[in-house]
């Protein structure tokens, strides 16, 4: 017996300057065209002095079609001042999975998709090195292997980029990818999600198990995050950690460290997908 795929939502996330009415206003906007919500919630950064909302509704029984609904919104959205952005349900964002030489996060990320516990595609595997083009051919992946020198990288960038143009894709995963993007590249295309292997900012930059070994740490952790242009600074969307003891050894912390590191890059990807995640500056809120 199959499930049947749940209604289509539409989804909009809104951060603006704080002021009184906004609750009312932005659900008014679905109330009055007949829509029905499903899930609201707000945040009051007071510091910053922004608000900052997730909300989501049936597109069942709404009066607008989708292609109606933004210029609509955007009427209400700019005396307001808001930075906003409008997502459905059903729309499936393309994704691009970067890995280098370890395939744990590779494997987490296509099973979760084939089981269905992400609404997404994952047509591309591009990888600096070659040890994981058996996996892509094992689920029917394309497998892009571009090696990456120092004098070879904005030219490696650069048909990276036209890879995923090539491929319309939305969302660039790096699956322990260990390179760094350049400025250029992330200019081009920004939507790019990373795992680390550290509870930042604790041990940024290469070896954090090896440092945190050396430094007696007593937890570990795992972090995701949007990429910038600063060394893993970008707005973090999900972490955890696990307590480790004297008598772990570097092996320990790496063994117990890639369980922490699927996990948490899958939530992180989930939420992003769900249109969970807002951004504001260099911080997020995370509406779950």
């Amino acid at each position: 017996m199959s499930i049947a795929p749940p209604d289509p939502t539409a989804t909009l996330l809104i951060s603006c300057p704080d002021q009184k009415g906004l609750v009312a206003k932005i659900a008014g906007f679905v109330y009055s065209n007949g829509g029905n919500i499903i899930h609201a919630d707000q945040h009051t950064d007071r510091l910053a002095g922004l608000f900052l909302m997730r909300i989501e509704w049936q597109l069942e029984g709404f009066n607008l079609p989708r292609e109606l609904i933004a210029p609509a919104f955007s009427s209400i959205a700019q005396p307001l001042q808001a930075e906003w952005r409008l997502r459905f349900s059903d729309d499936k964002p393309r994704i691009a999975v970067w890995v280098s030489r370890q395939d744990h996060c590779l494997f987490d990320l296509v099973w979760r998709q084939r089981a269905g516990e992400f609404a997404a595609e994952i047509p591309l595997i591009i990888s600096n090195h070659p040890h994981l083009g058996t996996i892509a051919e094992q689920f029917g992946i394309d497998y892009h292997h571009i090696p990456i020198t120092a004098e070879t990288k904005l030219q490696q960038e650069a048909q990276q980029l036209e890879i995923l143009q090539q491929y319309n894709i939305d969302l660039v995963i790096l699956a322990k990818y260990m390179q760094v993007l350049s400025s250029s590249f992330l200019s081009q295309f920004p939507q790019v999600i990373n795992i680390h292997h550290s509870f930042l900012p604790a041990f940024a930059g290469a070896n954090p198990y090896q440092r945190a070994y050396e430094r007696g740490v007593k937890i570990i952790g795992a972090t995701a995050h949007y990429v910038t242009q600063d060394l893993d600074e970008g707005p973090i969307i999900e972490q955890d950690v696990v307590r480790v003891s004297h008598r772990d050894q570097v092996a320990d912390l790496i063994r117990k460290g890639k369980d922490l590191e699927r996990m948490v890059l899958a939530r992180a990807v989930r939420l992003h997908l769900q249109n969970r995640v807002l951004v504001y500056g260099n911080r997020t809120v995370v509406f779950e």
